[in-house]
């Protein structure tokens, strides 16, 4: 792994001004919008801080998410819609858009994107953390929590969230529900290898052992090499308009089919003439279903809203005040620039596959 930010790009998003110029008629009102600029420029700097950690994260989301509410959940905790919902525009990237954004007038959708960003964060924390040379165990345990937390947050998008939208997501981009189902399981799968880790360390029975590394295994099998493959391959043979791609001629995707192979033949290899550990003509009969041990991804829920939302402060954005051309939307020309991410590099490879 020559770099533990590179596979999966963190969304970027054009700046949001949150100025409301005549719609906000009090200063509650303005020092509300005026905080939830500063807290989501303060978020989005926070993403690509190498010195942050989870707990300067979890402060900065929580202020944040919890003044974004504002914009969408009512006051009364009536099933009505907040007014202030379609408000603003916001644009977010995809990954495989690259810098082509998404637009939608819907704070939801800045609350899903921005989540999304938050939950890819803490895979990166955690891969940052495993390709130290020299882990702790209580690095491990935060190795551990964080994809636990990271598979919990998107979870929660998917079934709480996403569904809100009123654009329905396209195949292809970062919030569709099979992309997400694929970091919620990669997020488990390699939470539950510290796991084992840590059970062979502390010499557990091996059959706890034999059926987390079975368990772990079947988590793997839901995106193997070989079905993708096998739909990059039908991909490029597709006929349609644009340049031809052939993802499964990529360098990347090239090296990672070697990689797959070549693992598996060394650990063959060295099981038999390193630690004379062969594999024995008829496997002994284990319990395959543990029943400890296994990762689920912690609940999350986003904060409560902001005690700055008063019933007072929601009815001083007075919507009939906005002008008739909008300028709450970005202009059609605006740049939406990458988060430059640091180029740290990990002091040994891990075989870390998320970030």
């Amino acid at each position: 792994m020559t770099h533990w930010f590179h596979r999966n790009p963190l969304k970027a998003t054009a700046p949001v001004s949150f100025n409301f110029y005549g719609v906000a008629t009090t200063p509650a009102a303005t020092k509300v919008c005026n905080d939830l600029r500063l807290s989501r420029t303060r978020l989005l700097e926070l993403f690509t801080d190498s010195s942050c950690n989870p707990e300067m994260m979890k402060n900065a989301t929580d202020l944040y998410f919890s003044l974004l509410q504002g914009f969408i959940l009512s006051l009364d905790d009536s099933s009505q819609e907040c007014k202030l919902r379609y408000i603003q525009n916001f644009k977010w990237t995809d990954t495989l858009q690259g810098q082509v954004p998404s637009a939608q007038q819907d704070a939801v959708f800045e609350l899903v994107s921005m989540g999304f960003n938050v939950a890819l964060w803490y895979t990166k924390y955690a891969s940052r953390l495993a390709g130290k040379e020299d882990i702790t165990e209580d690095e491990a345990k935060d190795v551990h929590r964080s994809l636990k937390i990271a598979a919990g947050i998107f979870k929660h998008l998917k079934e709480s969230h996403i569904p809100k939208l009123i654009t329905p997501v396209e195949k292809g981009r970062d919030l569709e529900a099979r992309l997400i189902d694929s970091y919620i399981i990669q997020c488990q799968a390699e939470a539950q290898e510290v796991t084992i880790a840590r059970a062979i360390e502390l010499k557990h029975n091996p059959g706890l052992i034999a059926a987390l590394a079975y368990e772990t295994a079947n988590f793997y099998q839901k995106a193997v090499f070989a079905k993708a493959e096998a739909l990059c391959k039908e991909y490029g043979e597709t006929k349609g308009p644009g340049t031809t791609a052939k993802p499964s001629g990529h360098l990347f995707f090239r090296k990672l089919g070697s990689l797959i192979k070549n693992t598996l033949e060394k650990c063959q290899r060295e099981n038999g003439f390193i630690y004379f550990q062969k594999v024995p003509a008829e496997a002994p009969q284990l319990e395959l279903k543990a029943n400890y041990g296994l990762v689920e991804p912690v609940p999350f829920e986003f904060p409560a809203l902001n005690a700055h939302w008063t019933p007072e402060t929601l009815a001083a954005f007075d919507l009939t005040k906005r002008p008739k051309d909008d300028t709450a939307k970005p202009k059609p020309d605006e740049e939406v620039k990458p988060l430059k991410e640091p180029d740290i590099k990990p002091q040994k490879d891990t075989g870390c596959q998320i970030s």
